[in-house]
């Protein structure tokens, strides 16, 4: 077994092999479900179904027992009863598993016997040294390998997009309605893991392991409960001078907490322990899920900002003053452009336009009014990021301003740009447009500001945590 934490987890996300224990031939069945993802999307390893009852599933040899399989098994996804779950650990143990998910419940999560098969499970883990995520979790899922444990038929659950966010969530319930949710938005992820229980492997490796993960850029955390503090803390300081981390903690008030402790059998703690840990530790927290989203698709798709100056660029003028509003609110500048910016804009455009911060194009603004706007405003020293309010509901503005905008972003693209537009159906269909080109749209200014404060609220800790090392 590799000494190296980090080598010890590389099976859950790159295996060469997997037993399903529990593979069924009942498509409705968990077992069978779970089988279907690897054998059926894109795994390119080798799989070997565990059942008694079955010659073959899905077209698989299909063994008895994890210990007739002729082969090593790099991760064995239990998808069994919790009363079968201590045995087959021990044919998992006998097999030299390196590594296992155990999707099944019914653990410390359900009380004092489910407690005493947990500490069952994990006398046989810490006697083999097998790593094993869960209990009651949904396992992981990995974009690139088409690793999948989830037991969510196909006809039920969009299947994630390959991408650079890395989910980790405590709840197996909540991390996959998100990548459901993420999957329709077009939005994709890199890597998840639901690790429930934590009889073993606990939210600190996972965030360790994902911030050494070349495919993922941001990192997504959903937590009710750490056991752990100092060495998460420890943890997330050096993945934060790393890439952003961005948390939401369950289990903020007493009938949370209280709901923590039926759901994984955890202990939550006082929120304003977790929010103090989580700002010494250098994550963001996201006070709900859209936050939660709103922030991780921003920075999946932008740079992080340098400084809180913001220029705002709208065809509205209310929009302006509402998005002038919430950068105040928020500790952000509405920057003062420099005299070189509003010189050009006063050349490039007709006088009606307001060219001073918030730049107001009017409802006649075409697309390359909005270009021009943008190039200048990212080329001004004294803007660290633009907010765009773009309607697009006015006659000038065709779908071509989609790539001019993608162009103008990406070619300046040190400084991060966020665009709000809210509308119906046209509206929506250009939004989507506008995102898959990396640009991340919100429907209020409010959320738009909120996601700047965070790009420059991650950028401030970057520069603070660089100039103290250098101290």
């Amino acid at each position: 077994m590799p000494k190296n934490v980090m080598e010890q987890l590389i099976p859950f996300f790159q295996p060469k092999s997997v037993a399903v224990i529990g593979a069924s031939r009942n498509p409705t069945k968990s077992g069978y479900v779970v089988l279907e993802n690897f054998v059926k999307f894109g795994f390119k390893g080798r799989v070997y179904p565990i059942n008694p009852e079955a010659d073959e599933i899905l077209g698989v040899k299909a063994y008895p027992s994890v210990k007739e399989v002729p082969d090593e098994i790099d991760l064995a996804v239990i998808v069994l009863s919790a009363l079968a779950v201590p045995k087959v650990m021990l044919d998992c143990a006998e097999k030299h598993v390196k590594c296992a998910v155990i999707i099944s419940g019914g653990f410390g999560e359900v009380g004092e016997e489910g407690t005493k098969r947990e500490r069952e499970v994990k006398e046989i883990i810490q006697k083999s040294g097998i790593r094993v995520i869960g209990p009651n979790c949904m396992g992981v899922v990995d974009t690139a390998t088409k690793v999948n444990t989830m037991f969510l038929p196909a006809q039920h659950f969009s299947r994630p997009e390959k991408g650079n966010i890395g989910f980790i969530s405590q709840s197996g319930a909540f991390g996959l309605t998100m990548i459901d949710y993420l999957a329709g938005e077009g939005i994709g992820i890199s890597k998840f893991a639901s690790y429930g229980n934590k009889i073993d492997v606990d939210e600190s490796e996972l965030l360790k392991y994902f911030s050494q993960d070349p495919e993922t850029k941001v990192i997504l955390m959903y937590i009710e409960a750490i056991d752990d503090g100092k060495k998460f803390i420890e943890v997330a300081k050096k993945v934060t001078k790393l890439k952003p981390v961005i948390g939401l903690k369950a289990g903020r008030t007493a009938a949370g907490s209280k709901a923590v402790i039926s759901h994984t059998g955890a202990l939550s703690g006082a929120f304003s322990i977790y929010k103090g840990a989580f700002s010494q530790a250098g994550i963001i927290p996201a006070d709900t899920v859209q936050e939660l989203v709103d922030i991780g698709k921003a920075f999946s798709y932008q740079p992080y900002a340098k400084g809180n100056r913001t220029a705002i660029i709208t065809g509205g003028g209310g929009y302006g003053v509402l998005a002038s509003d919430a950068c105040e609110t928020m500790g952000l500048q509405v920057a003062s452009l420099g005299d070189t910016t509003i010189k050009n804009m006063r050349m490039s455009f007709p006088p009606h336009y307001v060219v001073i911060n918030p730049v107001d194009l009017t409802g006649d603004a075409s697309e390359g009014d909005y270009k021009t706007a943008l190039a200048l405003t990212l080329e001004d020293q004294n803007v660290d990021g633009v907010i765009m309010i773009i309607l697009f509901q006015v006659p000038r503005l065709e779908e071509t301003i989609i790539d001019a905008i993608s162009e103008t972003t990406h070619r300046l693209h040190d400084k991060p740009v966020i665009v709000s537009s809210i509308g119906g159906e046209h509206t929506k269909k250009m939004v989507r447009k506008m995102e898959a080109r990396k640009i991340p749209v919100y429907p209020t200014p409010e959320r738009a500001v909120k996601v700047m404060a965070a790009l420059v609220e991650y950028g401030k800790y970057v520069s603070e945590t660089t100039l103290s090392a250098l101290k």
